[in-house]
């Protein structure tokens, strides 16, 4: 049972539709909110769903009828997109069979197949409306970009600014996922360029270069993030079908770096062993923290190391944990971010550790006597 802010629950049969949606569509779908629609405020029928399109969402209101569970549910579409009719068929042609002709509310995939079935239909959609606008540029880059698989694309208009055509696109064709052993990713990682143009009328201005951005899927951060990518210059008269090839070159060398970079801090790690101990904790695959049991006399603390994904062009940040101090709260007390060691990415891994090492017994002394001014205050 899903529970509504205003106490309200969907039955059974709605919520396990709509779990199932959740938990096994491709793409991430979400809930924006939950509410009722029959005379029991209780018994919660309805909900807005966000659809991803086009790297942002589009709103679905999905109702259904918690006095006719057994109905199939409407789907309310945006205002904008009152000309979307996705089962209408003009003339003596045959309504083609969606997946409503043999709904079952006991079927809890029902649900999921009728939304990619018209998230697949509203996309043909748009690319039917952006066809119909009077824009050659426009109509050139649809047809020069159309080999490409899994290209979206939707026209973005408002009552405060001009009418857009915004269009997805996916680079590269190598499988993210296996470029580091025991990644754990569940979903397919992607890197998205979204480019945007702006509709040009008839006797308009010469266009002006599409506004670009670059986006990933969440978990790829772990490894490389399109934020450190600078993105090329989008010369006069270019089109989509020329920058893409430039941009996906410098991608792929990009992320051989990133992928290199993981085997730098793995070794970085491992060179610590011999001099402060085996971590007592560690990422074991993208190798971007690790944790070390340090002691100086009876004082005892731990070393928080984070390794950033352009190691060793970017130096680590160290933090130290005491094992005996804590504050007002009852947390241990934690020194703050160091980022003032000696660092050289010239160096090799054992050199890296040792001056890391040279730095903690230094340092060590400071953090003890921070430590105990703190314990005073306490008392």
């Amino acid at each position: 049972m899903a529970v509504v802010s205003n106490g309200g629950t969907l039955p059974p049969l709605i919520a396990a539709q709509l779990n199932y949606l959740l938990a096994h569509s491709p793409f991430s779908v979400k809930v924006d909110r939950i509410w009722s629609g029959s005379r029991n405020p209780q018994l919660a029928d309805r909900f807005t769903l966000l659809v991803p399109l086009c790297l942002d969402y589009i709103k679905w209101d999905v109702i259904y009828n918690a006095q006719y569970p057994l109905a199939a549910p409407d789907i309310i579409f945006a205002a904008e997109d009152e000309s979307f009719h996705p089962f209408f068929v003009a003339g003596d042609g045959e309504t083609p069979k969606s997946s409503l002709c043999d709904w079952n509310i006991k079927d809890p995939s029902k649900l999921l197949a009728l939304i990619h079935e018209l998230r697949d239909v509203y996309i043909l959609y748009q690319r039917k409306r952006i066809a119909e606008l009077d824009d050659e540029r426009l109509k050139f880059e649809i047809s020069t970009i159309h080999p490409r698989e899994g290209i979206e694309v939707c026209m973005v208009s408002g009552p405060d600014k001009p009418e857009e055509v915004r269009f997805a696109v996916p680079l590269l064709d190598i499988d993210l996922n296996k470029l580091v052993h025991g990644c754990p990713w569940k979903h397919q990682q992607k890197i998205y360029l979204q480019v945007v143009f702006p509709v040009r009328r008839k006797y308009a201005p010469a266009p002006s270069a599409p506004r670009m951005k670059l986006f990933s899927s969440s978990e790829l951060k772990a490894l490389f993030s399109v934020e450190d990518v600078k993105l090329l210059p989008w010369l006069e008269g270019m089109c989509m079908a020329e920058y893409l090839p430039s941009l996906e070159e410098t991608l792929k060398l990009q992320i051989v770096d990133a992928v290199a970079s993981v085997g730098a801090r793995r070794r970085f790690i491992e060179a610590l062993a011999p001099l402060c101990g085996r971590p007592v904790e560690a990422d074991p695959v993208f190798c971007r923290k690790a944790t070390l049991l340090a002691a100086n006399g009876v004082f005892t603390f731990l070393v928080h190391i984070s390794l950033p994904i352009q190691f060793p062009k970017q130096q680590p940040t160290l933090m130290l944990q005491s094992s005996q101090h804590f504050n007002a709260q009852g947390s241990p007390v934690m020194s703050p971010p160091l980022i003032d060691c000696p660092w050289s990415p010239r160096w090799d891994a054992s050199q890296m550790a040792e001056r890391i090492f040279e730095f903690l017994v230094e340092e060590c002394l400071n953090f003890k006597k921070f430590c105990n001014e703190i314990l005073v205050q306490h008392h």
